[in-house]
């Protein structure tokens, strides 16, 4: 029998934008904008890759650094308001083992005369195959990929 763990975790990354909170909407919901900083902008392989954005709405992909190991994301969205939040839930699975199940918030807050993003994950990280600090890593770097598609630095918050 395998040994089998749940780590339960949640973290939050806050980030300030100049672009209006329209502009920083678009780039999530836009497919285009998406796939630049989201999809493709670490340079990984997609060995697949499709995407709807609406309430009910799936998105799921393959990817694969080295050919050999592949790891699967797929994800629904719960609940999306324009410009101001979106809610999504989704698993990751290397080589079809399930590695984590998470609830992710996105908030758009408008400051000033930009924006601030709060995104929060809370996460099961299933038998030691992820963990929180890579997850956490992760977004952070997905963060700054947004930021560099908005055509400035993320500052944080």
């Amino acid at each position: 029998m395998t040994q089998t763990s749940v780590e339960h975790a949640s973290f939050t990354i806050e980030r300030v934008f100049k672009a209006p909170p329209e502009r920083v909407f678009r780039a999530f919901a836009d497919s285009a904008a998406h796939d630049r900083w989201f999809v493709k902008a670490d340079n990984w392989p997609v060995a697949e890759y499709r995407r709807d954005f609406r309430v009910g709405g799936r998105e799921g992909g393959r990817f694969s650094q080295d050919g050999k190991t592949f790891y699967f994301n797929e994800t629904v969205y719960l609940d999306i308001v324009e410009n101001r939040r979106i809610i999504s839930a989704y698993t990751m699975a290397k080589d079809e083992r399930p590695i984590s199940a998470s609830i992710a918030t996105v908030e758009l807050v408008p400051e000033a005369s930009g924006t601030r993003i709060i995104f929060t994950e809370q996460a099961a990280f299933l038998d030691g195959l992820d963990q929180v600090d890579y997850r956490r890593s992760g977004w952070e770097q997905l963060i700054g990929f947004l930021a560099a598609e908005l055509g400035e630095k993320a500052e944080a918050a």
